[in-house]
């Protein structure tokens, strides 16, 4: 089985639109409700477009991508703000990471990692 990378959730600023994957609808609402104000305060800041994405290892990235053309993408505040994303939500994103690992992927040996 080929795995891939798996969008979670972004928002675009040129497009005013917050995408959220409905593979992940089990998720409470409040985690969805913080990730819909992440992304789109992101990219109400700095500009651009913000995704959240699985990697083929199950990690969590945090993605940020400017058209060309965009003169008004500040790429400096962008890497500082996504760098504040990870300190400050690193818990949530650890959560995700483990939930996808879990329910999405079906990894085996996670019940000590519950527990804890």
């Amino acid at each position: 089985m080929e795995e891939k990378r798996v969008v979670l959730c972004g928002a675009s600023a040129y497009e005013k639109k917050y995408y959220f994957n409905e593979q992940f609808s089990n998720i409470p609402d409040s985690i969805k409700d913080e990730l819909h104000i992440i992304c789109v305060l992101f990219t109400e800041e700095v500009g651009g477009i913000l995704t959240f994405v699985f990697e083929e290892d199950g990690s969590l990235s945090l993605e940020t991508q400017a058209e060309e053309d965009d003169i008004y993408y500040d790429e400096i505040s962008s890497g500082l703000l996504v760098s504040e994303i990870r300190r400050k939500r690193q818990e949530l994103l650890e959560s995700l990471t483990l939930y996808y690992k879990i329910f999405i992927r079906k990894e085996e040996g996670w019940e000590n990692a519950i527990s804890d």
